[in-house]
């Protein structure tokens, strides 16, 4: 099982997390995704491609872009919830 760490924009509440979870669940080899709303961070594990491209292309078709992160650190932790505002959301939330 492959680890994918995406650093993603526009996410600001529990509908966010939703979203995004769901449109990486749609894709092909997605076995979990933990979403850390206040650092705008999510952890992708499955049987996942080589590169992030298919994932990152889902996220901005829901409306969260997203990009690989860059530096090694690990998510803070997994939330399902709370009010960490990254930004906001280019179509996806209902808050932005």
């Amino acid at each position: 099982m492959n680890t994918i760490d995406l650093e993603v924009q526009g996410m600001s509440c529990n509908s966010c997390v939703k979203h995004v979870t769901q449109a990486l669940q749609t894709l092909s080899g997605i076995q979990q995704v933990d979403v850390d709303l206040q650092s705008g961070h999510v952890k992708v594990s499955g049987a996942l491609p080589a590169d992030a491209q298919a994932l990152i292309t889902a996220l901005d078709a829901a409306g969260y872009p997203a990009k690989l992160t860059t530096s090694a650190e690990p998510l803070a932790g997994k939330q399902s919830g709370g009010r960490g505002s990254t930004g906001k959301a280019k179509g996806g939330c209902c808050c932005g």
